[in-house]
């Protein structure tokens, strides 16, 4: 059994982001740095850089490739995140939904754009949450920061592109652009830690977060992050293509994701 106090579990639930303290064994952390290179060398179809050529460090993210890269697929059926989520999520099972690899190099201006993850993906429900696992110790200055209780303000915000911060569409109804985070600072409780090897934060997929640069850091930043899926996630149509696409997905809006992709990897 994994040691998660109720109190965390209020935590997340209120804030909607918590921090875990050395849930993850060194062992697991240096298995997924071994898949991690293994992705780098061979990207996934959807592989990023975000860094223009010529400019310092660089930001790379790729997701969907835990079923091609061993090491992925192990962490996610064997590791303590499955049931990490499920906890968390005070669901009766826990469904991998996709994993995501973020990367800034030392010195990567590029900063995550604030956004919450939620309206990128085909998914409607409450029982939704990711858990953020760096594989290099994170400085609080280099950590992503997550707007607290900002999942419980009842609004969905268009999704933004990381490559210039535009919005991917607008004018749908249901749907607000992100504040001006950095504007508003003072207006808002934004929580961010020091992170060891083998802490990880759990966050909602409506919590609002962004993540700085890496200027002035010595230091890789290697985020290896999975997405969640609890009892209550259905299937949801947006207004533009979903990230990710899931173009073989058949379900009907409003389904439980209960499908091949989406396998349960924890169960109550």
């Amino acid at each position: 059994m994994i040691e998660i106090s109720p109190e965390q579990i209020r935590t997340f639930a209120h804030d909607g982001a918590v921090c875990l303290r050395g849930l993850f064994k060194k062992e697991w952390l240096e298995h997924l740095s071994l898949g991690l290179d293994k992705n780098l060398a061979d990207p996934g179809p959807d592989g990023t850089i975000y860094t223009p050529e010529g400019q310092p460090g660089r930001f790379y993210d790729d997701y969907c490739n835990w079923q091609r890269i061993g090491e992925y697929r192990e962490f996610i059926t064997d590791s303590p995140a499955a049931e990490i989520a499920g906890r968390f999520m005070q669901s009766h099972s826990a469904r991998i939904y996709h994993e995501h690899v973020l990367v800034k190099e030392p010195g990567t201006r590029e900063v995550t754009p604030w956004h919450h993850d939620q309206p990128y993906y085909g998914v409607d429900g409450d029982q939704l949450c990711s858990i953020w696992l760096p594989l290099d110790p994170v400085a609080k200055v280099v950590c992503p920061e997550f707007v607290a209780e900002s999942h419980t303000n009842g609004k969905l915000y268009n999704p933004r592109l990381f490559i210039d911060h535009s919005n991917y569409a607008e004018g749908f109804p249901g749907f607000d652009d992100v504040p001006d985070i950095d504007l508003e600072r003072k207006n808002h409780r934004i929580l961010s830690w020091e992170l060891s090897l083998g802490d990880c934060i759990v966050f909602h997929m409506r919590t609002v977060h962004g993540a700085p640069s890496t200027v002035g850091i010595k230091t890789r930043r290697r985020g290896f992050s999975t997405r969640w899926l609890g009892d209550d996630a259905r299937f949801a149509v947006r207004p533009w293509a979903t990230s990710p696409p899931y173009r073989d997905v058949d379900l009907e809006p409003g389904a439980p994701m209960n499908h091949p992709m989406f396998p349960v990897m924890w169960s109550a």
